[in-house]
């Protein structure tokens, strides 16, 4: 599954490459998939180890590090912004300073800091959806100014901000609770605004998380 992740990556980068980023943007969902889904098939037969944490995080880098900076990349240069566009990449060296770090942080055990690349890389994908499935939106978000923001957004990436990790360890309500709303809401976002609410999803995340470290 982990090598499943790295072979969506790569295909994802040569459609990207070649302009077709929406194939790009739904090959990045898969990834995310397998990516979600290697984690918990190594915990559920118990055959997790120091390898597959290594080869997991070297395959995120070319599916959450590296296609990500594509992505906002080509969108860039179709609004021509010059050698502004190449500002995208920022994306993928915090994206391995994090992947760096996430391997060697003994605090991120039970949950995240900074916000996951998986996360920042699905509210980059919601871009090219929205331009194809939903064009109607496309003159509020197309402009260098959205671009420059999800390319500084990176930064959170590092930030040294505690967040749910979305791990079950009992499906009780009152364990839970702040998981359950947090799906819950997103849902309801997605049912409302379909991709539109991917970046207010992630956002939604980091609120959440934040009031939760506060009541602790």
């Amino acid at each position: 599954m982990t090598c499943g992740n790295l072979l969506c990556g790569s295909i994802a980068i040569v459609m990207a490459l070649n302009g077709d980023l929406v194939t790009a943007a739904w090959l990045m969902v898969v990834a995310a998939l397998l990516d979600f889904g290697d984690g918990f098939v190594a915990r559920l037969v118990h055959a997790s180890g120091p390898f597959g944490k290594e080869l997991d995080s070297l395959a995120d880098m070319v599916t959450f590090g590296l296609l990500p900076g594509i992505l906002v990349f080509k969108l860039a240069q179709g609004l021509d912004m010059g050698v502004w566009s190449y500002g995208a990449f920022l994306i993928t060296v915090l994206s391995a300073i994090r992947l760096a770090n996430f391997n060697i942080d003994t605090r991120q055990a039970d949950g995240f800091i900074g916000v996951p690349t998986p996360a920042n890389s699905l509210m980059i994908a919601s871009f090219p959806f929205m331009s194809h499935y939903q064009p109607d939106l496309t003159p509020y978000w197309y402009n260098p100014y959205v671009l420059t923001g999800i390319t500084l957004f990176a930064f959170m990436l590092v930030a040294e901000l505690p967040l749910l990790a979305l791990k079950f360890k009992t499906f009780s309500w009152q364990a839970n609770k702040i998981k359950y709303v947090f799906l819950i809401l997103s849902a309801l976002l997605l049912l409302i605004l379909r991709f539109a609410a991917l970046p207010l999803i992630i956002g939604l995340y980091v609120v959440l998380s934040m009031s939760e470290r506060v009541k602790e």
